[in-house]
């Protein structure tokens, strides 16, 4: 299977989660308040909730004032089900596969001499990442998200990309499994090395856990 296509599958499947568990549990969220609470661009909001509400998975009610609704149907309480079950099935395997390359790869970088480090992105494999660094010498200096800045992340305050690069980390790790390209090409925006940058999904992950 394409590797491109299969993470893109994953990506869309999760999200639909994301909107699924949003509407079951609050009815009235406008497309916007979407948007903010999950961190997903509007344009892609819009195109989601067109897919599930053309699949049957949701329906769509006007109210006044220009607004909708949104009702999760029978089918839709489903799907939420299934892809509940493939999210934490994929979780576990991550979690096995994150914990095992994460704990390498910071023994490598601590065997280089290298003693502080950074984070960017925030998702599940951030915490895999944050308890794998507990079993070796390196200083963490900061988290960095723009979509999740300003939130907490154990003990630091999460801080934008830009931010980042003043905290002088001598290497930028990658902890986000869907948007490690993204977030490489955003630091490398922001005037961070690409030498400087890790990204241990890259061309991974998805190939391992299909096996």
């Amino acid at each position: 299977m394409n590797n491109n296509n299969g993470r893109n599958n994953e990506q869309d499947d999760y999200r639909s989660l994301l909107l699924l568990d949003e509407i079951s549990r609050n009815k009235d969220l406008t497309q916007r308040d979407l948007s903010k609470n999950l961190g997903i661009a509007l344009g892609l909001i819009n195109s989601y909730i067109k897919n599930l509400a053309s699949k049957g998975y949701i329906t769509v009610a006007a109210i006044p004032r220009k607004r909708y609704r949104y009702y999760l149907t029978p089918k839709g309480f489903r799907e939420k089900t299934r892809l509940t079950y493939e999210h934490l099935r994929n979780f576990t395997n991550l979690y096995r596969v994150a914990r095992r390359d994460f704990r390498t790869l910071f023994r490598q970088i601590e065997d280089s001499d290298i003693k502080r480090i950074a984070f960017c992105g925030k998702d599940e494999v951030t915490e895999i990442a944050y308890l794998s660094l507990q079993e070796v010498t390196l200083e963490l200096v900061g988290v960095a998200d723009d979509v999740e800045k300003g939130k907490r992340f154990f003990d630091y305050d999460i801080i934008a990309l830009e931010d980042l690069a003043p905290l002088e980390p001598e290497l930028v790790v990658i902890t986000s499994f869907q948007r490690g390209d993204e977030l490489k090409r955003a630091l490398m925006d922001t005037g961070i090395e690409a030498g400087r940058i890790c990204d241990i999904s890259s061309g991974g992950w998805l190939r391992k856990l299909e096996k």
